[in-house]
């Protein structure tokens, strides 16, 4: 009979060490991934979209309408949005007013540049570690791309709410605040041409 070298033994007996700590950390990952989700609840998560140049007329995210997430540029899925809340870009400027030394005006240098909060709703697994999507953790900062027929946006989440049982979804399409204005941006015109009347770009409705 062949004697079993001392290498071989080493060898089967990794194998063997190996395999039972294999079977033991998969069991113990499963078991406690399983112990790790607590329920199941819709949230709601805000998308801060900054410095979003639009010229047109309106805000081509609108509420009621279903939006194409990625998470770290992976496709996701089709989200409803909820709320739409756009505001035109604003400088601080120094106020002879002694209760307000300083006050927000539109900035006119860029005038067709927006700030959006887009609020969207899904269904979560909610764990110890927080909400959990399509696999990711929805957390304060993750990087969410927003992309509609004609629209591409990019931004971090901003804000997380996890809804009550109770809540329903909106079955009319509402449209964003009307108090969502342009700034008016004034025109210079040409050193030999007359002056021209100024022109306001359009409103993000």
């Amino acid at each position: 009979m062949k004697k079993i070298k001392i290498v071989d033994l080493v060898i089967i007996l990794a194998v063997v060490v190996a395999l039972v700590v294999g079977f033991l950390t998969y069991k113990h990952f499963r078991d406690t991934a399983s112990k790790q989700i607590e329920s199941t609840s819709k949230i709601a998560f805000q998308v801060f979209l900054r410095g979003v140049t639009i010229t047109g007329k309106e805000n081509p995210i609108k509420v009621g309408d279903n939006t194409f997430i990625s998470i770290r540029n992976v496709p996701y899925t089709a989200l409803q949005v909820v709320d739409v809340k756009a505001d035109s870009k604003k400088i601080v400027m120094p106020s002879s007013r002694t209760k307000e030394p300083f006050i927000l005006i539109d900035d006119y240098a860029q005038a067709y540049m927006y700030d959006i909060i887009v609020t969207v709703i899904d269904d979560a697994k909610i764990t110890k570690d927080g909400a959990v999507v399509g696999g990711n953790k929805i957390k304060i900062g993750l990087p969410i791309t927003l992309e509609g027929k004609n629209y591409k946006f990019n931004g971090p989440v901003s804000d997380l709410m996890i809804l009550p049982k109770d809540f329903k979804l909106p079955t009319q399409k509402v449209q964003p605040p009307k108090d969502i204005q342009s700034p008016k941006a004034t025109q210079t015109s040409a050193p030999v041409a007359p002056a021209t009347p100024a022109k306001t770009p359009p409103a993000v409705k």
